[in-house]
């Protein structure tokens, strides 16, 4: 950082304002404060003084570059990015699809790359260098850079299957695995609109059913080489809950056996509440039950079989996961943009809470 994006303004010996033209973070404010400590004696303030003015300022900067992070996150989000040809990303599948996860500002994004409203976003990556640049318009906004491929991803199971079909780090340190990569509601008039489900089964990406032993040295070799730093296990609903569920306990105890990562498990809601009980014995310290909307004409719409499983067996799944977990061990989603006013957002996170 350069004298010149600095300036500083003495009001009175007790106060101090400093104003950085970019501030990326507290840490490089601090960097700052220790290049330019050496000024203290010209503004009369003693250490103590100007390092408690500074720590105010560095408080209310970075507040304020919490918030552009996370309007900019939004707007990326949802518009998406334009990106040159031939860039890395996925082409489809559940989870975060379509897309690729960049580093922006310290912090993880993933952003879509390869959806189709993406061909018309007003924001657009450029090369720079051996960089990227993120521009809106002709308006350069921020460095970009893209997240590494992961080591792990090279490695193979004993039967010669890729790692990466096992299971993918998503954003900085989540490794997700869908360990059923299907559904019973697949192909039928109650299947979720939004699911993807097949998708990465159709192209080759992954497998039907993860083996667990795989999955646990999928889970320890992305802990060893890459940092992974918890695990989320998904699945579509069984045709025969009791063999799923066992086959998803199975799944815990692997991981559990061979790393002492977190575990989150996302599930439907189960014929039987026993179901939360095994989970939690089998090493899940967290988990998911998610409705997407508490309003049962759009679910009906988006998502037609959790209405057929209706709105009070979620919610008895729910008292009944938060019974064995603890509070604010149970999550559930709800999806804006379906057709919900916000209002009935809002009364969806009451119900819930």
């Amino acid at each position: 950082m350069s004298a010149s994006e600095v300036s500083i303004t003495l009001h009175h010996p007790g106060e101090a304002i400093v104003m950085l033209k970019s501030v990326q973070s507290c840490y490089t404010m601090l960097l700052f404060v220790k290049s330019y400590f050496f000024r203290i004696a010209q503004f009369r303030l003693n250490k103590q003084e100007f390092l408690c003015c500074v720590l105010m300022g560095i408080a209310a900067l970075d507040r304020e570059f919490l918030m552009d992070i996370k309007r900019l996150s939004v707007e990326l989000q949802s518009f998406g990015v334009r990106v040159p040809e031939n860039f890395p990303g996925r082409h489809g599948g559940a989870g975060p699809s379509e897309g690729c996860v960049f580093i922006l500002q310290g912090y993880s994004i993933s952003i879509p790359t390869h959806s189709w409203f993406a061909r018309s976003s007003p924001y657009e990556i450029k090369e720079n260098g051996k960089t990227f640049l993120l521009l809106k318009g002709d308006e350069a906004v921020s460095e970009i850079g893209i997240q590494p491929r992961p080591q792990y991803y090279s490695l193979q199971t004993r039967e010669g299957v890729s790692f990466e079909k096992i299971a993918l780090l998503h954003g900085r340190d989540c490794l997700a695995s869908t360990v059923y990569q299907d559904c019973m509601y697949r192909g039928t008039d109650l299947q979720c609109k939004f699911c993807a489900i097949g998708v990465s089964l159709d192209s080759g990406t992954t497998v039907f059913e993860k083996d667990p032993d795989d999955l646990g040295c999928a889970a320890e070799k992305a802990m060893m080489l890459d940092k992974a730093g918890h695990v989320t296990l998904t699945t579509g609903k069984w045709p025969d809950e009791e063999s799923g569920i066992k086959h998803l306990l199975l799944c815990v105890k692997s991981i559990k056996l061979k790393t002492d990562l977190p575990v989150h498990v996302q599930i439907s809601p189960p014929c039987s509440n026993h179901v939360f009980d095994r989970l939690k014995n089998a090493g899940v310290d967290t988990l998911g039950v998610h409705i997407e909307t508490c309003n049962m004409e759009s679910l009906k719409n988006i998502a037609p079989c959790k209405a057929f499983v209706g709105l009070e067996k979620y919610m008895r799944s729910w008292d009944d996961a938060v019974s064995v977990f603890g509070r604010n061990q149970v999550s559930s989603f709800l999806i804006a943009g379906i057709g919900d006013e916000p209002e009935e957002i809002l009364r969806g996170a009451e119900l819930m809470s």
